[in-house]
């Protein structure tokens, strides 16, 4: 079994895939804005995806990693911070734009250097985009930015299984309703917190490790024929 890039790995969803990735005997290459060399047995690339040039030394040095060949790649890293309309022009716009290069542009850049790898090397790959319902069902008044980019990664997901399916590379993508993360506990509890769940009649929110053993179904066993699916997970609080 090749290498797996996981992004975002060092806590919540991302964490949870990189465990369960590993769990199944994967080689995975994590990564973390700031990160220890290890996690574990597992290398943990630090890159600030606030930085433009941080993708390419990522996707650089996780090559050196895995000795040239990298199988996998899971988009996983996301900001979700809040952006009132009331700010100035230039916060909202700066928090619009840092949004925009984590959540989107970042993977959008990773997406690029794996399918330029695998057509270069002759072999399959596999992307798997963790997006989230808002992609669908928007997000809340300050949350313009993260919906956006979410919507934007699986128009991008699409795209990419439509494009590239004659190579054998393959896109699956991933739409979480909330999850009991670290990144989601502030936000459920500025939005009523208990409260929430009267929307979900599934009556809790989605464990990490719920939508990492999702992620790990795309990465690893997913028939080819599942290129370019969206599957939710939100417990019925969004269904299309």
């Amino acid at each position: 079994m090749g290498h797996i890039l996981v992004t975002g790995s060092s806590r919540g969803i991302g964490r949870a895939a990189l465990e369960a990735l590993a769990a199944r005997g994967a080689k995975v290459i994590g990564h973390a804005s700031r990160a220890p060399a290890l996690a574990g047995e597992t290398p943990i690339i630090a890159a600030d995806f606030g930085n433009p040039l941080a993708a390419q030394s990522l996707w650089e040095a996780a090559l050196e990693v895995a000795g040239g060949e990298i199988d996998a790649v899971v988009n996983n890293a996301g900001r979700f911070e809040a952006n009132r309309l009331d700010r100035s022009d230039i916060e909202w716009l700066d928090a619009w734009e840092d949004t925009m290069r984590v959540n989107l542009t970042s993977a959008a850049q990773l997406s690029r250097f794996a399918v330029l790898h695998w057509q270069e090397r002759g072999f399959a790959g596999r992307l798997v985009h963790v997006a989230s319902r808002a992609a669908y069902r928007g997000d809340s008044p300050a949350h313009w930015h993260y919906a956006a980019a979410k919507s934007g990664m699986i128009g991008m997901h699409k795209t990419i299984a439509r494009a590239y399916a004659k190579d054998g590379i393959l896109s699956f993508a991933v739409t979480p309703g909330f999850t009991d993360t670290s990144m989601a506990g502030d936000y459920l509890a500025s939005r009523g917190g208990p409260g929430l769940l009267a929307d979900i009649p599934l009556g809790r929110v989605a464990t990490p490790e719920e939508i990492a053993a999702i992620i790990a179904f795309c990465a690893l066993d997913a028939p080819p024929s599942m290129t370019g699916a969206v599957i939710d997970a939100n417990g019925a609080s969004f269904v299309r």
